[in-house]
């Protein structure tokens, strides 16, 4: 929805089996990448069999082999779909809010994550937040949190910057560094991206 997009297919094709991942693959041009689309409100994977999430997490790990970086976006929380597809994760970037729930998400997230996979490194960015301290006051609770606790210090690679220019991007289908790339939340992605790419 937010890249205008109108796949003929997406992820729940795939998780019915009628396609592979290769398959569903969609290039979006005016970004340079590709897309394997998702379906609002369907479901899919919170109810999908154990061995069926496991399967789509291997096919996504050997898929990302013909790719520099694959992003999933995963939803909050600590679900087992959620914690089956952060699995073959190397990197995960964890993006909350000042909100008290978004922070109890990130740590329990976090928590889970580095229990099973303790190799799996963890990036740390604050969004919609009012001013880059009031983004780093949010992350240090996080972060004293994870020191305590779990013996980790994930650092913050950003804060995206609250902007009512995002929410005009959303409503045109358009990603907001193209449509409004001078606005201080585009400038933040784009330091948030070069910073995960030196990590």
């Amino acid at each position: 929805i937010q890249l205008g997009l109108m796949p003929k297919q997406d992820i729940s094709s795939v998780i019915s089996g009628r396609l592979t991942l290769n398959q569903a693959i969609m290039e979006y041009n005016d970004g340079g990448f590709h897309i394997i689309a998702g379906r609002s409100g369907a479901g899919n994977l919170a109810n999908i069999a154990t061995s069926r999430l496991q399967m789509l997490g291997e096919d996504l790990a050997l898929l990302a082999n013909a790719y520099d970086h694959v992003l999933i976006d995963l939803g909050a929380g600590v679900d087992r779909s959620v914690r089956q597809l952060a699995h073959n994760a190397t990197t995960c970037i964890v993006v909350l809010t000042d909100e008290p729930t978004s922070l109890t998400d990130a740590y329990a997230f976090i928590k889970v994550t580095h229990a099973e996979r303790s190799e799996v490194k963890f990036l740390i960015v604050t969004n919609i937040v009012n001013s880059t301290r009031e983004g780093e006051r949010t992350y240090a609770t996080l972060l004293k949190a994870c020191q305590a606790f779990l013996k980790i210090s994930p650092p913050l690679i950003g804060v995206i910057r609250r902007d009512p220019r995002v929410k005009e991007a959303i409503r045109s289908q358009t990603p907001v560094l193209t449509r409004y790339p001078n606005t201080a939340a585009a400038e933040d992605v784009v330091k948030i991206a070069l910073q995960v790419l030196k990590h």
